[in-house]
C-alpha cells in the first residue's frame, strides 16, 4: 500500500450529477465548438462568441465555490470538462481553465478583499487571468526566478520578464512571481520569492510578443513584460518570501487538469482510429480486421481507461484536500496520462496512414498538442521527481 495507508484512499466517487454535466459538455463541445476547430487550427485564434457561451453555460465558474460566483469546488467536475472539450480541441479548454492558474491562489491565499475583488468577476467570464512565473532562464526551475520587486513608495516596484505565459494575450489580471529578499544560502533559493497581483492596466505592464509554438494552436503563450511596475502592498499574494509555496500548491491542482487534457486526447486519437479502422478498405477487407491494427487499438484503450482512472482518482482525492496523497497523485496522472497521449496520438497517425499526417485530415494536430502538455505545469521529468520526493517524505521521513 505504501505510500498510501488504506484501500479507501484508491475511491473515486463519482454522481448521477457528475454524468450529466458530462453530458451537457458534451452536447456544448458537439454543438458549438467541433464545428469551428478547422477554423481555430487555421487562424489560431479562437472566436470571442464561443468564450461567452462557455460563460453562458457556467463553464468559466469552474473549481470555484459559489459564494464567489462560481459553480462549486468539486475538481471532478473541471476534469469531466477538461476531457471532454480537450476530446475535440485542447486548446479551448487551456484557454477557458488558464484562469485557474490565477483563482486556485487567490483563493487559497488571498485576503477576502482579494477574493472579491478578482474572482466573481473571472467565475462570469467576463473578465480573464494569467499565471506570470516562467521566465526565459526559469522554467522547471521556479526558484531561478529573476525578476524582482523592490519596497518603494508605500509599495513595491517590479522589474522583469516572464515568458511562455499562457492566456497573456487576453488576460486582464496576472499573479507574478519576484524575488523581494536574496535567498539565506544556496540550499533554500526557495526562500525570498513573493507572489503578486498585477492589473494588465497597471502603468509598466506590457504583454508582449505572441509567441508561436508548435500546439495548442488558439490558444499560444506571450511575453509580459514589467517594467518600474509599482503595486501596492495590497497586491501582495500570501506572505512575503512565500512566494514559492503559492507557486506549488497552484501546480499541484493544475497537474489534474493537464492530466484530464491528456485523456481528452487520448479518447479523441482512439474515437478517430476506431472509426476510420472499420471505414479504411485495404487488400478488399477493413483494416480493422488486422491484427496489427487490433493490437494499436487495444493498447489505445487500455492507456486511456487506465489515464482516466488515474486522473479522476487524484482528483478525487485533491477534492478531500492536498497532502502528500494528492499531490503523488496528481504528479503521477500527469505523467502517465500525457506520455500516453502521445504514444496514442503517434499510433493514431500510423493507422491512418497518410490521412495521419495531412493537416486536413486533423489528426497529427493531437500530437502537437501533446508536447505542450508534457512541459507545461511541469515537465515528466518534473513529475517523476515530485512523485520520488514526496514518497521520501512520507514514508522515510527525510528529503532527497
Amino acid at each position: 500500500m505504501i505510500p498510501y495507508d488504506a484501500i479507501t484512499d484508491f475511491q473515486v466517487l463519482t454522481s448521477e450529477d457528475h454524468e450529466l454535466f458530462r453530458k451537457v459538455v458534451r452536447q456544448f463541445v458537439e454543438r458549438y465548438l467541433e464545428p469551428r476547430v478547422k477554423e481555430i487550427e487555421e487562424t489560431n485564434s479562437i472566436p470571442r462568441d464561443l468564450f461567452k457561451l462557455a460563460a453562458e453555460n457556467g463553464f468559466m465558474g469552474l473549481g470555484i465555490p459559489e459564494e464567489y460566483g462560481g459553480q462549486g469546488s468539486d475538481y471532478l467536475n473541471v476534469v469531466i470538462y477538461t476531457e471532454e472539450v480537450s476530446r475535440v480541441c485542447p486548446a479551448f479548454s487551456t484557454a477557458t481553465l488558464a484562469r485557474g492558474l490565477f483563482t486556485t491562489p487567490v483563493l487559497f491565499f488571498g485576503t477576502e478583499q482579494q477574493k472579491r475583488n478578482y474572482i466573481p468577476p473571472l467565475a462570469r467570464g467576463q473578465k480573464f487571468a494569467a499565471h506570470a512565473t516562467t521566465e526565459p532562464g526559469a522554467g522547471s526551475d521556479v526558484a531561478g526566478v529573476k525578476t524582482r520587486a523592490v519596497r518603494k513608495d508605500g509599495g513595491w516596484v517590479i522589474n522583469g520578464q516572464k515568458y511562455f505565459i499562457t492566456g497573456a494575450d487576453k488576460a486582464d489580471y496576472f499573479v507574478v512571481l519576484a524575488r523581494t529578499s536574496d535567498p539565506p544560502s544556496r540550499h533554500e533559493r526557495w526562500r525570498g520569492l513573493t507572489m503578486f497581483i498585477v492589473e494588465r492596466d497597471n502603468p509598466g505592464l506590457r504583454v508582449g510578443e505572441r509567441i508561436q509554438v508548435t500546439g495548442l494552436k488558439g490558444s499560444m503563450p506571450s511575453e509580459v513584460i514589467l517594467n518600474d511596475c509599482w503595486v501596492s502592498d495590497d497586491a501582495v499574494l500570501g506572505e512575503l518570501g512565500e512566494g514559492f509555496k503559492v507557486a506549488m500548491t497552484t501546480y499541484d491542482y493544475g497537474r489534474v487538469g493537464i492530466a484530464a487534457q491528456a485523456v481528452g486526447v487520448l479518447q479523441g486519437v482512439f474515437e478517430k482510429s476506431l472509426n476510420y479502422a472499420a471505414q479504411r478498405v485495404a487488400f478488399e477487407r477493413p483494416i480493422l480486421a488486422f491484427q496489427a491494427i487490433q493490437f494499436y487499438l487495444a493498447e489505445m484503450l487500455r492507456d486511456l481507461e487506465a489515464a482516466r482512472l488515474l486522473t479522476y482518482w487524484a482528483a478525487h482525492l485533491l477534492n478531500k484536500g492536498l497532502d502528500e496523497r494528492s499531490i503523488i497523485a496528481a504528479s503521477l496522472a500527469k505523467l502517465f496520462a500525457t506520455e500516453a497521449a502521445e504514444r496514442a496520438s503517434l499510433r493514431a497517425i500510423e493507422i491512418h496512414g497518410g490521412m495521419g499526417v495531412a493537416i486536413d485530415g486533423m489528426v497529427e494536430r493531437f500530437l502537437r498538442d501533446t508536447q505542450i502538455m508534457k512541459i507545461y505545469e511541469g515537465t515528466s521529468e518534473i513529475q517523476r521527481l515530485v512523485v520520488i520526493r514526496h514518497l521520501v517524505r512520507k514514508v522515510l521521513g527525510f528529503e532527497v
